[in-house]
């Protein structure tokens, strides 16, 4: 690979990255009724792509793409056991219908849900734990995708996500614990985000390559083209995904960590 092969993506990556920074950053700034419509199209974009990674002709996808929204908003305002069964709807609609690995698919939409109705809680919240979330996996992301680039060396996961390296990730490491010290040392968070911020990053890659076995097994490279120089939405948010569930789980097994 040559040298101009191997940043041929930067620019149009960089311009992506750009609009949805500022579209997510007025969106977190705004809070309420902006940052959820914000999180439901996301998490109904992905559902879309996950049912179209796994039945590129099902037309099933486009009613789950829009029912999913609805499955995820509507228990904001209904009582909790009716918004537990429509969380589970794009699953079973996933499981149901014709498709390579139905269960494991229904299971990663579930995943998906249940990371959606986590971002909102956390945003209730207010701003400040959901923007550590956020700049861990950026700082992970970025710093994994030029170390990596950079240095190569051996492969983290060649069967399943053969772009990645060890070099990236520990890079994605070291990248999520300055995140954890700067909000540690600059807000009002515990110091115990400098050890728990890479932690959150691996579960972020983890997340990522969960999806990168989903398309390597479907024998696709991108979960749409919805986002120029990223693929899809799910492409994007995937580490996300992962990320928030790990901290859904730390925050159980200790509750008052963050």
């Amino acid at each position: 690979m040559t040298e101009a092969d191997r940043w041929a993506d930067l620019r149009v990556r960089v311009v992506s990255a750009a609009v949805l920074v500022l579209v997510g950053a007025v969106a977190v700034v705004a809070g309420g009724p902006i940052f959820a419509a914000m999180i439901l199209a996301a998490v109904g974009a992905m559902v879309w792509e996950l049912a179209g990674m796994t039945a590129p002709d099902d037309v099933v996808r486009i009613g789950l793409g829009l029912m999913t929204p609805f499955c995820l908003g509507l228990p904001l305002i209904l009582p909790t056991p009716i918004g537990l069964v429509l969380m589970l709807l794009p699953s079973l609609g996933l499981l149901l219908t014709p498709r390579r690995d139905p269960i494991l698919v229904a299971a990663y939409a579930l995943a998906i849900m249940l990371a959606g109705a986590g971002f909102l809680a956390l945003r209730s919240g207010g701003a400040e734990v959901f923007l550590w979330l956020v700049m861990v996996i950026v700082a992970s992301d970025t710093m994994g995708y030029f170390v990596g680039r950079r240095i190569g060396g051996p492969k983290l996961w060649p069967a399943v996500s053969p772009k990645k390296t060890w070099s990236g990730t520990v890079a994605g490491w070291v990248g999520a614990s300055i995140v954890g010290l700067a909000f540690a040392l600059f807000g009002h968070l515990p110091w115990a985000l400098v050890f728990l911020s890479p932690l959150i990053a691996f579960a972020g890659q983890m997340g990522d390559i969960a999806e990168s076995w989903i398309k390597r097994r479907a024998g696709i490279k991108d979960a749409s083209n919805l986002i120029p120089g990223h693929g899809g939405v799910l492409d994007r948010f995937d580490a996300l995904v992962g990320a928030m569930l790990a901290l859904h789980l730390l925050r159980l097994v200790v509750p008052g960590l963050i």
